[in-house]
């Protein structure tokens, strides 16, 4: 097992957003958090990098308890973030973005990310290698986000709503070359309120409403309870 996330309770101040949120995630699966804004979909993913310390419950990695410790020391274990709001560097070109967050595999084992390798998955990218991040579309910068978070060689990508805010035609290319790292036995968590571009990527889905999770199964089981999908998804 990659991830299990066990019984997490997590709060802003005086503000409970997570109330034992359950989760596991399995190597080499894409797995979906999904769910209506607002739900505690980001708070879980930033629970289990570090960057937001939950106040109960666990977060183990392959095996190990990491409740908690310091995003860098995750990140150094194999967990990569893209956040929604992307936090490229605009004054960088796309090249120098990359090559900033470059550092050596976390196993032995795990695929050492090049520029070139990036450019290779994300091939709008290769062509604006020179220009400054500031002056890229949102979906160029929704791939060099990702491109850049790859840079660390994670063996577990955490991606919040990367299809948030982009044009059909962007989302439906963003989703193929997500596809194309999951072909290359990239384990994946998708936090997403697009629950149609979610679902074609993964193999199960977890749904938050208010901090409770509360529907965890296949895809096929999610496409066949309507209610489910109506009450929590609005689909």
């Amino acid at each position: 097992m990659t991830l299990e996330v066990s019984d997490l309770h997590t709060a802003y101040g005086l503000s409970q957003i997570l109330f034992g949120v359950s989760l596991t995630v399995e190597t080499g699966e894409c797995v979906a958090l999904l769910g209506r804004n607002g739900v505690g979909k980001t708070t879980t993913l930033r629970s289990i990098m570090g960057l937001t310390a939950p106040h109960r419950g666990t977060v183990r990695y392959n095996g190990v308890d990491i409740t908690g410790r310091p995003a860098y020391q995750v990140a150094k274990m194999g967990l990569g973030f893209v956040p929604e709001e992307r936090r490229i560097f605009p004054d960088l070109t796309v090249r120098q973005n990359l090559e900033v967050a470059r550092k050596a595999a976390a196993s032995p084992h795990g695929k050492a990310w090049t520029v070139e390798a990036v450019f290779e998955t994300f091939p709008a990218l290769a062509a604006l290698t020179g220009r400054k991040g500031g002056f890229l579309s949102g979906g160029e910068q929704q791939m060099l986000t990702i491109g850049r978070t790859l840079m660390g060689n994670p063996d577990l990508l955490l991606l919040d709503e990367p299809s948030e805010g982009l044009a059909p035609l962007i989302v439906r290319d963003l989703g193929r070359q997500i596809g194309r790292l999951r072909e290359q036995g990239l384990t994946i968590l998708l936090c997403e309120q697009n629950a149609k571009f979610a679902t074609k990527l993964s193999d199960r889905a977890y749904i938050l409403e208010k901090g409770h999770v509360r529907f965890s199964g296949s895809i096929d089981a999610l496409h066949q309870n309507e209610d489910v999908r109506r009450q929590y998804l609005g689909v």
